[in-house]
């Protein structure tokens, strides 16, 4: 999981410059519009990183079941990324916040990001070459945490970067970028695993592909990126090293109820987006096609695991173009300010609902029913990107209006660590299952506490508080540009950062 934190959003000056916040007593630094074209290959690297998860969720589990593992501990080593995401995110947003090198705030973040993610990467994947058979599970479990510490460090600041840069009428337009970035990662992040029949077998080699991808993607944003380097003010009180951590607990303190309410929900629904993200193509595969990667290849079992695989993956194809459509559509709906965000929002909601509930008591063996559930089932997460950020940047953009202190980026940071309980809560609930039933029986019942969760979650988004607070000076005459108001504040609002498992 990634956030960025306490940055106050870019003032426009009349020599159309941007004058970039960081929070309260860090240096300012002020840069010259930037060209459309240019703030789109800065967002570049946000497809890789969304490759990298995209890959690596549905695969870390089996991989681990590939090295020896239990299928309840293989699930229960997933825990690594909502752990590590929910606090690595914030501490290196707020670190990238107020770094002052010569190079910028966002690039030695990114750069160092990077090179430990190929370091971390190559180690986890080569275990099986590196170590017997007996002992590779041993490195590759902690070795997983580590990996998802550094792509956490890789992907925090590269909307941060962009957001720096960008204008506010350059804001939706950047919004579309990342949307169509995250459905073309998701995509090629499916399509990848249709390269072998059981991608476990060759980690290696995905992930020095991967690795590849994301190193030439960061070349060519880092070939037009430009950064003043942030100039510390000597009158201002130096900060701590558990600075961030003060923000952090800061930003909860002072934030609306809104919020608290925005994260309950978010927490449920990510108990639902987690079910199909990273345990999806385990039901494919052992559930739907009653496949065993273990079984003796060629073997009839091994060939249904790998058909498994296959269908997964081509689900996975169809999900990210359902992805880029509805989130698309999402935009236009806020834009034109026809329906206030919480209708958008619970019936999202209500689609995974029904196909949880499908998926664990009506889908069976059925292999295009399990295709159909799988597409629909990223409405969700859709949602879960563009209703609630973009709310909590309304707000802000209001309380900033009226002159109050804001941390829109820190809270946005916080909706993020909601997201990271909610995966933790479903693999750490079908790690318990695991332990008493079989894999092909265990995977069906996670999609039941999807569902119950998704019910309770489009119920309370029903009741989101979602009438924006009255300008300084304005009647309440309407709450009709809302919408226009998500839509244009913040470039976070349908957000492609990637949280852990997220396709």
């Amino acid at each position: 999981m990634s956030a960025e934190v306490a940055r106050e959003p870019a003032a426009v000056v009349p020599v159309e410059a941007n004058i970039v916040h960081g929070p309260p007593g860090s240096p300012k630094v002020v840069s010259s519009a930037w060209p459309l074209w240019k703030l789109i290959l800065m967002a570049l690297p946000q497809l890789g990183v969304q490759v990298l998860w995209c890959f690596i969720g549905p695969n870390s589990a089996p991989y681990m079941l590939h090295l020896g593992a239990g299928p309840s501990l293989a699930t229960l080593n997933n825990i690594a990324g909502p752990i590590t995401g929910f606090f690595t995110g914030p501490i290196v947003g707020a670190l990238s916040d107020t770094l002052t090198s010569r190079w910028g705030r966002r690039r030695p973040v990114i750069l160092a990001g990077l090179a430990s993610t190929w370091v971390a990467g190559v180690l986890f994947a080569s275990s099986e070459h590196l170590f017997s058979k007996d002992t590779a599970i041993f490195f590759a479990a902690p070795m997983y945490w580590v990996m998802d510490v550094t792509i956490n460090i890789l992907q925090t600041p590269h909307r941060a970067l962009v957001a720096d840069l960008a204008s506010e009428s350059q804001q939706v337009a950047m919004q579309v970028v990342f949307v169509l970035y995250m459905a073309v990662g998701n995509f090629i992040g499916f399509s990848i695993m249709q390269i072998y029949k059981v991608p476990v077998e060759h980690m290696l080699e995905y992930m020095l592909g991967i690795c590849l991808l994301n190193t030439a993607c960061i070349l060519v944003q880092f070939s037009v990126a430009r950064e003043r380097p942030l100039k510390r003010d000597p009158d201002a009180p130096r900060q701590s090293v558990c600075a961030p951590v003060a923000s952090v607990w800061r930003a909860v303190q002072a934030s609306p109820r809104l919020l608290y309410h925005l994260a309950a929900v978010q927490c449920l629904v990510w108990v639902g987006n987690t079910s199909w993200n990273l345990y999806g193509g385990q039901w494919f595969a052992d559930s739907v096609f009653g496949g065993n990667q273990h079984a003796p290849k060629d073997s009839e079992e091994y060939i249904a695991y790998g058909n498994g695989m296959a269908a997964f993956s081509f689900g996975g194809q169809l999900k990210s173009g359902l992805q880029l459509l509805s989130a698309l559509a999402i935009i236009a709906i806020l834009l034109t300010a026809t329906l206030p965000p919480r209708l958008v929002y619970a019936p999202c909601i209500y689609v995974g609902l029904v196909v949880s509930i499908c998926a664990a008591f009506f889908v069976g063996h059925a292999h295009t029913f399990a295709i159909v559930c799988m597409m629909l089932s990223i409405m969700p997460e859709t949602g879960s990107f563009a209703i609630p950020f973009g709310l909590v940047a309304t707000l802000n953009k209001h309380a900033e209006l009226e002159g109050k202190s804001v941390s829109t980026a820190l809270q946005m940071a916080l909706l993020n660590c909601c997201v990271t309980i909610g995966q933790q809560i479903c693999t750490v609930v079908l790690a318990v299952i695991e332990s008493r039933m079989s894999l092909e029986a265990a995977l069906p019942c996670i999609f039941m506490l999807a569902a119950g969760a998704q019910l309770v979650a489009g119920t309370s988004a029903l009741f989101l508080n979602d009438a924006p607070p009255l300008a300084p000076g304005k009647a309440d005459d309407s709450t009709s540009d809302l919408g226009q108001d998500m839509s244009r504040t913040s470039s976070d609002s349908v957000s492609g950062e990637n949280v852990e498992g997220i396709p």
